[in-house]
């Protein structure tokens, strides 16, 4: 600071008081530059941050999509001991041991789809349910009208959720003559 008709008070630099020159930088930059800065850090992290996510969403789709496959191959492994004992079965003579080898093929089939979490739904003798059967024919018995009386093909279940609906016969009841 310069004191115009006064010396300068004693231990006071002239230096230390007169306006810094502008572009030469200080200890303390303006307002403006400071923000600058902070936006330049900031945008800085924000684009790391970014591309951390999108690696992260490559390294989980990658990782769903190993974790899909062992799940298939676990499941495809166990079906192939099945297919094994299909062809034990169709290398037996005589009618009786077909028979046997066959009944023995589908409870192993059924444990292979228990351990999986997969069941059969029970049809025959029940309620019609169009969210677990699809009915394929509707026939006069003796039973009463809307009981599932035959089933053309199983359905099954996994965990709570119908994964294949059963294709049922249903009654329409006593037909009148």
């Amino acid at each position: 600071m310069v004191y115009p008709t006064e010396e300068a008070p004693e231990g006071h630099n002239e230096a230390e008081c007169s306006p810094q020159e502008p572009g030469k930088d200080s200890a303390s930059s303006s307002p403006v530059d400071q923000l600058q800065n902070q936006y330049d850090e900031l945008n800085e992290r924000y684009l790391r941050l970014a591309a951390d996510f999108d690696n992260f969403k490559r390294r989980t789709a990658r990782d769903r999509d190993v974790q899909v496959r062992a799940a298939v191959e676990e499941f495809a492994v166990a079906l192939l001991e099945v297919i094994d004992n299909f062809d034990r079965a169709l290398r037996q003579e005589g009618a009786g041991s077909a028979r046997e080898g066959l009944e023995q093929i589908s409870k192993l089939l059924n444990a292979v789809l228990a351990r999986h979490g997969i069941r059969p739904i029970e049809s025959v003798g029940k309620k019609f349910n169009p969210a677990e059967h699809e009915a394929v024919h509707v026939m006069a018995s003796t039973e009463d009208e809307g009981i599932v009386i035959d089933e053309v093909s199983r359905g099954y279940c996994m965990d709570q959720k119908v994964i294949r609906c059963a294709r049922v016969v249903v009654s329409k009841g006593k037909e009148n003559d």
